[in-house]
């Protein structure tokens, strides 16, 4: 129920819901009734600033079976733009005993303690933070919880994994829709490097995929020069 965009919120579905509690509940309930594991919810702090319901919505999901929720630092209206407002989900921490998990503009383990000291969430969520840098999960773990460090991969060890996880995206989608989900991806980890911009226009626009992983050696074997 969280979901900003346009599609999704003119069908009346994703954050439009929080408009529409007691509908929002026939949901949940539905869904709580129907499965036998742990159903949670994520959401937003409200439609807009004049509509911040979260807390209710939250309290009444609690009651109805929900499990965790997670709440995005913004209403609906603000969509992602400005920052996310961490303190703000601390009236939803304190509204339910269940987990509240924290979510919005989460980078870093730096912006990971702050959303956590901010808003007394249990735990955060990192959607967009994650890009193209899959390890971060693991760095923020180690920062905060004492975990691992994980080995961050760069130019031919940074390839391998990318060029690993577009050929499980091939085999698992087919070659054709694969290609067409996984260019989001490529971007991302390019983006996440600083690639060529030539190279990554290369990169997404092949359809073969010989190629494609070819010029990722070569995009990646440069970024790894330059930072050298």
């Amino acid at each position: 129920m969280g979901c900003p965009a346009r599609k999704v919120t003119n069908g009346y579905s994703g954050s439009a819901l929080m408009k529409d509690l007691d509908h929002a509940l026939s949901l949940i309930e539905a869904v709580v009734g129907a499965v036998k594991v742990p159903v949670t919810l994520k959401t937003r702090l409200g439609w807009d600033d004049d509509l911040l319901n979260a807390p209710e919505l939250a309290r009444r999901a609690e009651a109805a079976g929900v499990a965790m929720i997670t709440i995005h630092g913004r209403t609906r209206c603000q969509f992602y733009t400005g920052m996310a407002d961490w303190a703000a989900i601390r009236a939803v921490k304190e509204a339910v005993t269940i987990p509240v998990i924290a979510n919005g503009d989460i980078t870093d383990a730096a912006t990971a303690a702050e959303a956590l000291r901010l808003s007394g969430a249990d735990g955060v969520m990192v959607g967009r933070g994650v890009q193209g840098r899959p390890w971060l999960l693991a760095q923020i773990a180690a920062a905060l919880y004492g975990t691992e460090e994980p080995v961050v991969p760069c130019g031919a060890d940074l390839a391998d994994l990318v060029i690993e996880h577009h050929t499980m995206m091939l085999e698992f989608y087919g070659v054709d829709l694969g290609l067409r989900t996984a260019r989001k991806h490529l971007g991302w980890y390019l983006d996440a490097a600083a690639g060529d911009m030539a190279l990554r226009h290369a990169i997404l626009t092949s359809t073969a995929p010989r190629e494609i992983h070819r010029l990722i050696r070569r995009a990646l074997r440069e970024t790894a020069r330059v930072a050298a």
